[in-house]
């Protein structure tokens, strides 16, 4: 019976070894990114003090991102996926390196030669990012057989959504005690530690796509099949909209510096909020490995998109470290559910050899979009003030759950059960 199905075995995902590695490689991978995520943009604000100077954290990383996105699909679908991946960590331990490397003597080179060196230290990420992010994801599906994708899919943003609580939680109590470069050789110890495991991965063997059509030729391919599959467009283009307007988790270093009343250091704050939806985000997807929403999925996508709008509108009038706290929890857990089911859309509706192209759409429209999200709040907050902007970007993304609902019936209407029977 299948795992989209209630009654199935809620570990089955986790039962398979190739799974459990890339589970735990996974964990430490994305340990590494959250924190440094976390340190960089308290560097910065240190340094500014200034909100803007945040948001400009995500265009850096957001428009390399989209630029080598269109690239790095096809590429997932012609080449071996696990190759890819690791020539990527290669680079992602060299960019760790250069932070490292620009950070010591407590930042005397960014003082001397100015922030941009932490900003082009983003960029290399986001290049990066954009060619480990399609054959990381489509090597997922070559890790089960697809009758449990739904539930590797729920256990892997388990793990995602555990490293994301913990990577900032380090990352801020480290900053406390240590140097901003020693926080940053610890992120290349997690990342040396997902390496190791990730090698022992030995993905199912698929056929890649054909190698002679050119790469625009191969990217038009994937974004006719993404566009003309109604559903799967229309769960994309919603979690893009969501992000882009409801993201406040961009400017929780303002929240914790002038809002949020408490009596610890500001960067404990801090690593306590960043950790506070991704909180929310493990426990839902626990309770989802058990009860999956995968009957009515669109609708249980709209209905938690929806509340996770509300749940934005309500954060910035919050100043009690821990009722801030318990909002940003709960924004994380309805997050969630719309995050298990547009992921099981792709990985089950997408066929083997487009995997690399579809996940590279799904990172351009989604993964760029908290980048971009992250500019559109630093704009908002000095346009509109820190607090207007958060309430306008809420009250937008439950204008585009309407929308989106009434637009897209085959989204509205969509039961992933009947997928995989």
């Amino acid at each position: 019976m299948s795992l989209l199905k209630r009654g199935g075995d809620p570990f089955a995902a986790l039962r398979k070894k190739d799974f459990s590695f890339y589970f735990s490689a996974r964990f430490f991978l994305t340990l590494g990114i959250q924190m440094q995520s976390t340190v960089v943009g308290w560097h910065i604000y240190k340094l500014t003090a200034d909100p803007l100077a945040i948001g400009l954290l995500g265009a850096a990383e957001a428009i390399p991102f989209i630029f080598f996105s269109f690239f790095s699909g096809p590429l997932a679908d012609r080449y071996n996926r696990k190759h890819l991946v690791l020539i990527n960590y290669l680079l992602l331990g060299g960019q760790a390196l250069f932070l490292l490397f620009i950070s010591m003597n407590n930042s005397a080179l960014i003082g001397q030669n100015g922030l941009w060196l932490l900003y082009f230290a983003i960029i290399l990420w986001g290049i990066i990012r954009a060619f480990i992010g399609p054959a990381y994801q489509a090597l997922l599906a070559q890790t089960v057989p697809k009758e449990i994708m739904g539930n590797a899919t729920t256990w892997s943003s388990f793990i995602w959504h555990v490293a994301a609580i913990l990577g900032p939680m380090v990352g801020g109590v480290l900053c406390i005690f240590y140097s901003f470069s020693q926080v940053y050789a610890v992120n290349i110890l997690f990342i040396l530690l997902s390496l190791s495991l990730f090698l022992i991965i030995r993905p199912r063997v698929v056929e890649p796509s054909p190698r002679g059509e050119s790469i625009i030729k191969s990217l038009e391919t994937g974004i006719r099949f993404v566009i003309g599959n109604k559903a799967m467009f229309g769960a994309i283009s919603l979690d893009m909209l969501a992000v882009l307007f409801g993201g406040a988790v961009a400017m929780l270093p303002v929240f914790a510096d002038r809002v949020i009343l408490s009596e610890m250091e500001t960067a404990a704050e801090l690593g306590f909020l960043r950790a506070a939806p991704a909180a929310g985000s493990v426990l839902m997807s626990a309770f989802l490995a058990f009860f999956p929403p995968f009957r009515n999925a669109g609708r249980n996508l709209l209905v938690s998109v929806f509340i996770f709008g509300i749940l934005t509108v309500a954060f910035p009038f919050s100043e009690n470290l821990w009722l801030s706290c318990g909002i940003l929890f709960m924004i994380g857990a309805f997050d969630n559910i719309s995050v298990v089911i547009r992921h099981t859309i792709i990985q089950v509706l997408t066929p083997d050899d487009m995997r690399g192209r579809v996940s590279a759409f799904n990172g351009i429209f989604i993964g760029s979009s908290n980048e971009i999200g992250a500019l559109e709040s630093g704009l908002a907050a000095t346009w509109m003030g820190l607090r207007p902007s958060v309430v306008f970007g809420g009250l937008m993304t439950m204008i585009i759950v309407v929308g989106m609902g009434w637009y897209s019936t085959a989204l509205r209407k969509l039961d992933l059960r009947k997928e995989t029977s």
